[in-house]
């Protein structure tokens, strides 16, 4: 614990020569060049799949075993990632931290704020090919496709 507490006073004396990021450990920036090169250095036994990193290695195993070590202590659902527990404790918590800077919605995602503010910027990319429809995502789209195809049929 002492050793780890200590990494906070430290200043981050490494940086990396392709992106500027520092970091306080010279392992640290190690694993994160590989990012750069293309070292993929870590493979999954199961599907072969490769990882630039170790831990992006342990995460990905989780979906051959089916081990869900992270739980809420509300419902005692479990998750695979942390990030993926904390999002879901914000149902219980009623956290909405991201507020947009528009209209003042909030949402319990930065991705999802995302989305909404393309409302805002009239942003509307992607075309349905059978009537010219626009629509600001790419997934409402899909979803129009569906529907107007089995009106269609």
């Amino acid at each position: 614990m002492k050793q780890h507490q200590g990494i906070h006073a430290v200043e981050c004396t490494y940086h990396c020569d392709v992106c500027n990021r520092t970091f306080k450990q010279l392992g640290h920036l190690r694993v994160h060049l590989c990012v750069h090169n293309g070292e993929r250095l870590y493979h999954c036994d199961v599907c072969n799949k490769t990882f630039s990193c170790r831990s992006n290695l342990i995460v990905h195993q989780r979906i051959h075993t089916g081990e869900h070590p992270y739980g809420c202590d509300v419902c005692n659902k479990t998750f695979s990632e942390r990030g993926n527990l904390k999002v879901h404790q914000s149902v219980h918590t009623g956290d909405h931290p991201y507020r947009c800077d528009v209209c003042n919605k909030t949402s319990r995602l930065l991705h999802h704020l995302k989305l909404h503010q393309s409302v805002h910027n009239g942003e509307r990319p992607y075309c349905c090919d059978g009537c010219g429809k626009t629509f600001s995502h790419k997934f409402v789209l899909k979803k129009y496709i569906l529907s107007c195809c089995k009106q269609q049929s």
